[in-house]
């Protein structure tokens, strides 16, 4: 059977290496974006994130090896030779390293194992409207357990356009900015914010899950600014919906930590209480309601 049965038409629009395709709806049902496959600048972010900025190795090979790439040695090895991630920790309630990729500026060939998310969308997903929760990802293939999926890319911007735009925010909008934190100990060394609310990748239609089956990865490729990777975080069936936890609480790692929904204020009561979002995603150890991040408005 032809995956293209019941579909519309590639909501990509070609952009990546393969279609995303969208299930068929009405045209006025169709989301109002402009597609955009990796991070761009927008307000407020002082490094272009598509600048090559990350030094790079020396190894002239097919793949780089451990004991000779200097990416490798600097970082550690992240990928196995399948090109999925390694370090289980990225999985549990421990820390773990940052992850660096091969980049523009290394010798060693466009197919080293340590080149994955810059590589792209290469896995067959659709797009398609929930019952209860909006639009929804399903993949459209297996997927076994510690595969790249996609990135959440949009408009990378700084912490007081975050603000701005959280607080121009009404009840009945969508929230899409991301906001990532990085440690090193007990002190925050980078704060990413990603919107993709206008410009954005297949990543923005992901829903929310309490016990979800991907977890978001900081990635740096080619610049300092990450790019916020999704991987499998267990074997995912095909026409299973994907979803990752808002919160970042599915790792609990000490270096990552991902917060998301702003602070939604209740026009009707004419107050400043906040409005939590009840949680849809159905999983037995639900919290009710979606993870709410005020600190941006702090």
């Amino acid at each position: 059977m032809s995956i293209a049965t019941g579909f519309h038409w590639d909501l990509c629009t070609s952009l990546e290496n393969v279609p995303v395709l969208l299930e068929e709806v009405n045209k006025e049902e169709c989301p109002v974006f402009q597609y955009c496959p990796e991070n761009i600048q927008g307000p407020g972010c002082d490094i272009d994130p598509s600048e090559v900025t990350v030094p790079g190795c020396s190894c002239h090979a097919h793949s780089c090896l451990t004991e000779k790439c200097s990416c490798l040695q600097r970082y550690g090895k992240t990928y196995d030779s399948f090109g999925r991630l390694k370090d289980r920790r990225h999985f549990e309630n421990s820390s773990s390293r940052p992850v660096f990729e091969c980049n523009a500026l290394c010798r060693c060939s466009e197919s080293c194992f340590n080149r994955v998310v810059q590589r792209g969308l290469r896995l067959k997903l659709c797009v398609y409207p929930t019952q209860y929760r909006g639009w929804g990802v399903r993949a459209l293939e297996s997927i076994p357990c510690g595969t790249f999926v996609c990135e959440y890319a949009g408009e990378v911007i700084g912490f007081e356009e975050a603000r701005r735009r959280q607080l121009a925010q009404g009840p009945a909008d969508n929230n899409y900015i991301i906001a990532v934190r990085e440690y090193a100990g007990q002190s925050l060394v980078s704060e990413t914010f990603v919107d993709p609310a206008v410009f954005g990748n297949v990543g923005r239609f992901l829903n929310h899950s309490c016990e979800p089956n991907l977890v978001m990865v900081p990635v740096r490729v080619h610049s300092l600014v990450p790019r916020l990777a999704l991987f499998t975080s267990r074997d995912v069936s095909s026409q299973e919906e994907l979803m990752f936890d808002y919160s970042g609480g599915w790792s609990h790692t000490q270096s990552v930590e991902t917060l998301v929904q702003s602070d939604q204020r209740s026009e009707a009561s004419g107050t400043n209480a906040l409005q939590r979002k009840p949680c849809r995603c159905g999983a037995p150890n639900c919290v009710q309601f979606l993870p709410l991040d005020i600190s941006v408005l702090n």
